[in-house]
């Protein structure tokens, strides 16, 4: 019994190396700009994609746009609603389909 245990030990994970920093994807610090519906909220001067989807979050997160029960849905208001392509709703990850389509 004992040799069945520790033959289903799987064996450590391999260290990162502590110097080494990721590089970011240079598609994602590409500055976009953004459409008119998406500059209400983001403003209009082009930003990296990532820059965009924060202040989009500080948006939902300042006006209390989050679905109370389900934080991954996030409920649009007037603003939202061209942005989400009409929907009343969408999950967190739907957002940034969405979005980057307002991106040109």
């Amino acid at each position: 019994m004992a040799a069945k245990k520790a033959a289903a030990k799987k064996a450590p994970a391999a260290k990162k190396t502590a110097g080494a920093k990721r590089k970011p994807n240079a598609s994602f610090m590409k500055e976009m700009t953004p459409s008119a519906a998406l500059a209400e909220i983001v403003g209009p001067k082009p930003l990296p994609r990532t820059e965009v989807v924060k202040k989009l979050w500080a948006y939902i997160k300042k006006q209390g746009l989050q679905d109370a029960k389900n934080k991954r849905q996030i409920n649009a208001d007037d603003k939202l609603k061209p942005i989400f392509g009409g929907k009343k709703n969408v999950t967190m990850f739907e957002m940034t389909a969405l979005v980057n389509k307002q991106l040109s």
